[in-house]
């Protein structure tokens, strides 16, 4: 190919690229100048907040039953789908139970030992105690036998030993005063420590069974559903992905220039390109008090370098026509 030709097709080239590079300028300097505009009059540009809440069971089980299903709508408290209760009822009675016998036990050792204990330990120092009399009197029948020759040395030596020894008194008042003796109070502390952690035990099992039930938290449509009945699933696995209905919240930026016509509370006008026609009202929630470069999804390449201040709009008479994710144009309420 000849240099003059080569010359040529650059030149065919370079004229469109050269009218495309100023109709790429001439377009962003008018969004510039619309949306420039748009703030001096009180109107900016944003998205309804998409706001998901990822529902999961807190325990783990089989699942029994499933509710709802993609799409459907749900109220607040509705039952989305069930575990399978009997092995959390059978937790439950097993709970119940160790908490009657650490009460019984409780209730046992406040009271002390029993009157039948103390009752037979006294019988047992009175026989303790007329044996030491029946001990002295053998002791003096055959100290007087002795001399005489009615006794042996032996058997007076024997009972001497027996109407002088204390122990078997001494040792049956020392039962009796143990069985009249309460228990040590770090016993007692003990016990109550363990008929608290029964009855802990027993409000974790029914707050499990009552976890069966998986709830809808709020209003909303069900996005995703993850599980299927008869399928075993594991506490925290979700469950179902949920749309937030109440509230609706429109996200918008705001340059500093304008801050002061958008503070909290000031009442605006929000709107759809869907719907342009239907006007829904609401009232600047929150202002961040951070200034952020403007997001790419929101602004032109030559705005996404200007500092801007987040809002958040609260929609108080949002209806379906506003989806989450949908552009929106707000304005100042008239």
């Amino acid at each position: 190919m000849m240099p003059a030709e080569t010359g040529g097709i650059m030149k065919k080239w370079m004229i469109p690229a050269a009218l495309l590079l100023v109709a790429s300028l001439a377009g962003g300097y008018y969004l510039y100048q619309r949306q420039a505009e748009a703030a001096r009059q009180g109107t900016l540009y944003g998205n309804v907040d998409i706001r998901e809440v990822v529902l999961a069971f807190r325990v783990s089980g089989r699942l029994s039953s499933v509710q709802v299903d993609e799409g459907d709508s749900v109220q607040p408290g509705q039952i989305l789908a069930r575990l399978d209760v009997e092995p959390l009822k059978n937790n439950l009675n097993a709970a119940l139970a160790n908490e009657a016998a650490s009460a019984a036990r409780n209730a046992l050792m406040r009271k002390g030992n029993r009157s039948e204990d103390i009752a037979q330990a006294r019988s047992r120092l009175d026989a303790a105690q007329a044996a030491v009399v029946q001990a002295d009197s053998e002791y003096k029948r055959q100290r007087d036998l002795v001399p005489a020759g009615g006794s042996s040395r032996q058997s007076l030596e024997a009972a001497t030993r027996s109407a002088t020894s204390p122990w078997p008194a001494r040792c049956r008042q020392s039962a009796v005063e143990g069985a009249r003796r309460r228990l040590p109070s770090e016993e007692i502390a003990e016990s109550d420590a363990q008929l608290k952690q029964a009855r802990a035990n027993v409000s974790a099992a029914r707050l499990a069974l009552k976890d069966a039930s998986l709830q809808s938290p709020s209003a909303g449509i069900i996005l995703a559903r993850a599980v299927e009945a008869g399928s075993m699933v594991q506490a925290g696995t979700p469950a179902f992905t949920l749309s937030l209905r109440q509230p609706v919240w429109v996200r918008a930026y705001v340059g500093e220039s304008q801050l002061g016509k958008f503070a909290t509370g000031t009442a605006v006008q929000v709107s759809s390109d869907s719907h342009p026609e239907k006007i829904y009202r609401g009232v600047v929630g929150f202002v961040s008090p951070t200034a952020e470069f403007t997001p790419k999804s929101v602004e032109t390449a030559d705005l996404r370098t200007a500092l801007v201040y987040r809002i958040r709009v609260v929609v108080g008479d949002a209806d379906a026509g506003l989806g989450q994710g949908m552009p929106v144009t707000v304005r100042l309420a008239q």
